[in-house]
């Protein structure tokens, strides 16, 4: 009876996946860093953290964080051990140019999977004489939460575009900066986030809302100032009072890990991502860009050997980052 009982133990050890039995380093629970709630990184992290908890059997929450910024910082210490973020804060993170911990280089982070591209968004109440970015002079604009990436790269063209010396910026979440624009305490809202933002499409739906759009001059001095920056059009009709195409620049966002992950983990969560896309998408609508095609797009952070080896299984070419 024993040797069968042995035997029948070890045939059902056999027909285990290979991820099930190498589970005895993987955490219990990991914590996503997102963003402000309104915002693209905090509805796409809870659908994503709710796959996780199902698929893999991990407890995994998604935590309201300041963006990209804030979040290259908490995996790299360890605090969290998954979050997104965009290229730009990223590459300047791992170069040791992190505002939140300037001089030191996060050489812990890793890549895992490509999420969406984030374009630059304005927004101002139909009402308003602001028609064009140069109507924002002296004016007091809401750039979203400090440390974001809205906050990040809107701040930085208003204090080095020629012309904008006298806007005045304020920080709150999305939601909380669309009330404000509502409530007539700023005159413009502009930000970053994938598409559609929540935080926007509520904003049209309750109000009269007219959107900026990009002139050339304006989209080459953003990329001038931030060279991770490339061209994106809104499509028409993303949002309600928004009938005509918008020009504008964006950055790509990927998940980050710790490079401690365990590797079958970051493996298994790179699948889910990448193997998932119809469910993605109803976590967010983004998310229709969250393909394993598109992990081609980064070449500043290097990729956790879990994530490289399902790409590579998969026929996709990893870049190369040192």
């Amino acid at each position: 009876m024993k040797l069968t009982a042995l035997i029948a133990a070890g045939t059902c050890a056999l027909a285990l996946p290979v991820h099930a039995q190498d589970r005895a380093d993987w955490p219990s629970s990991i914590t996503i860093g997102t963003g402000s709630q309104g915002g693209t990184y905090f509805g796409y992290g809870s659908g994503f953290g709710a796959m996780i908890s199902e698929e893999l059997g991990i407890n995994a929450g998604a935590e309201i964080t300041g963006g990209p910024v804030q979040n290259v910082t908490l995996v790299e210490t360890g605090e969290h051990q998954l979050g997104f973020v965009t290229l730009g804060p990223a590459d300047e993170a791992r170069r040791g140019e992190s505002p939140l911990m300037p001089g030191t280089p996060h050489e812990n982070v890793r890549a895992l999977f490509p999420m969406y591209q984030t374009p630059l968004q304005a927004a101002v109440l139909a009402s308003s004489d602001i028609e064009s970015f140069q109507d924002l002079q002296g004016k007091r604009v809401g750039v979203g939460p400090a440390g974001g990436t809205s906050a990040t790269y809107w701040t930085r063209f208003f204090e080095n575009a020629e012309g904008y010396d006298d806007v005045t910026v304020s920080n709150a979440g999305g939601s909380d900066t669309a009330g404000q624009l509502k409530d007539g305490l700023i005159d413009a809202f502009v930000y970053a986030a994938g598409l559609p933002t929540g935080a926007y499409s509520q904003l049209a739906v309750e109000n009269d809302v007219r959107f900026l759009s990009m002139d050339d001059e304006t989209r080459s001095t953003m990329k001038e100032i931030v060279p991770a920056m490339s061209d994106f059009t809104i499509p028409a009709n993303t949002y309600e009072d928004q009938p005509e195409p918008l020009e504008t620049t964006s950055l790509w966002n990927f998940a980050i890990a710790h490079q401690d992950m365990p590797e079958d983990l970051a493996y298994e969560i790179t699948k889910l991502a990448m193997e998932n896309n119809d469910r993605m998408v109803t976590n967010h609508a983004a998310a229709k860009d969250t393909l394993p095609e598109n992990v081609q797009f980064n070449t500043v952070i290097p990729f956790h050997p879990g994530a490289a080896r399902w790409f590579e299984e998969n026929g996709y070419d990893v870049p190369t980052v040192e």
